[in-house]
């Protein structure tokens, strides 16, 4: 999926990342709207998600491919990369109906320290002394966000971090998938996962009672269209994820996941009224300026093994 012979053009990969980074906290904010105006659960809004995604991206696959589009080299490994998917975004969506978006995302960038992490571990990747302190510097960065908002909101405020650990797996099955099958299939596999683990987990939290996976249909048309919008993104804005990383570099790419940070501070002050404190600040800084170290090592380690 990062094949170097790949990358023909990397200021239009790097013009379709920025747009998706700042486009993709929409989701999250129109998440945020159905469980606060429409009384909407997480897991339901989680369902529509992927149902809607599937949907939006289905009609274009069998125009495109015909029923062979169903037919992924890797089946199996994309549905569980979409049943990781919907897990991550259950808990994501959980997260932001009780927080606000800007301390989510400040919490979820832990996400790329957990991938390094888990690199190191199961995949044998190098990562020297340098990188470590910035995994563990970027850590301390998210319990400066943490800390305050686990005195508000008690256990809750560690859904963030879950998330980030099941979209790092995700991550993985990605780069296990490589490029084997098109975005498009991937897509519509992961979309096919995310709404048979959906349907499951609403099954199993509804018969339990639990509130947050309570079954419920859009109460007004604008909450209708909103969740239709909601599924377009899903699918769309992913795709063009894919091919942003099919034109340039990981490395190159990968510092422009920040730009949801801005996003979403503008959606969760414009929206309702949220707005970081200056000690999340620091904390957001603090992670931003670790994720990019980690880039920036990585970037010079690459290019050494090349001038060796």
């Amino acid at each position: 999926m990062n094949d170097p012979s790949d990358h023909h053009n990397p200021l239009q990969g790097m013009a379709l990342m920025a747009g998706a980074m700042l486009v993709l906290p929409a989701m999250d904010a129109i998440a945020k709207y159905m469980a606060t105006f429409e009384a909407m659960s997480p897991g339901q809004v989680t369902f529509y998600r992927f149902f809607f995604q599937l949907l939006c991206t289905l009609p274009i696959l069998f125009l495109m491919f015909g029923w062979g589009a169903l037919s992924a080299k890797r089946p199996w490994m994309n549905l569980l990369r979409g049943a990781l998917h919907g897990a991550a975004s259950l808990l994501f969506f959980a997260a932001v109906k009780y927080m606000p978006l800007a301390d989510v995302f400040a919490i979820y960038f832990v996400e790329p320290f957990m991938l390094a992490g888990l690199s190191a571990l199961f995949l044998g990747d190098k990562v020297g002394w340098r990188r470590w302190t910035a995994i563990v510097v970027g850590f301390g960065g998210a319990m400066i966000v943490i800390q305050p908002s686990y005195e508000v909101f008690g256990l809750k405020a560690l859904l963030p971090v879950c998330c980030a650990f099941l979209f790092a797996l995700y991550l993985f099955m990605n780069r296990a998938i490589g490029t084997a099958d098109s975005p498009l299939t991937m897509q519509t596999m992961a979309g096919i996962g995310g709404t048979l683990f959906m349907s499951v987990a609403l099954a199993i939290g509804g018969g339990l009672g639990v509130p947050d996976f309570e079954l419920s249909l859009p109460s007004s048309v604008l909450g209708l269209v909103l969740l239709l919008i909601l599924g377009s993104l899903s699918g769309y804005v992913h795709m063009i994820v894919v091919k942003a990383f099919r034109m340039a570099p990981l490395s190159l790419l990968a510092p422009f996941q920040y730009f949801e940070i801005i996003s979403a501070t503008v959606l969760g002050y414009a929206l309702f009224g949220d707005f970081p404190n200056f000690s999340k600040w620091i904390g957001i800084l603090i992670i931003v300026a670790s994720g990019l170290f980690i880039i920036w090592r990585e970037r010079v380690q690459a290019r050494s093994l090349k001038a060796s």
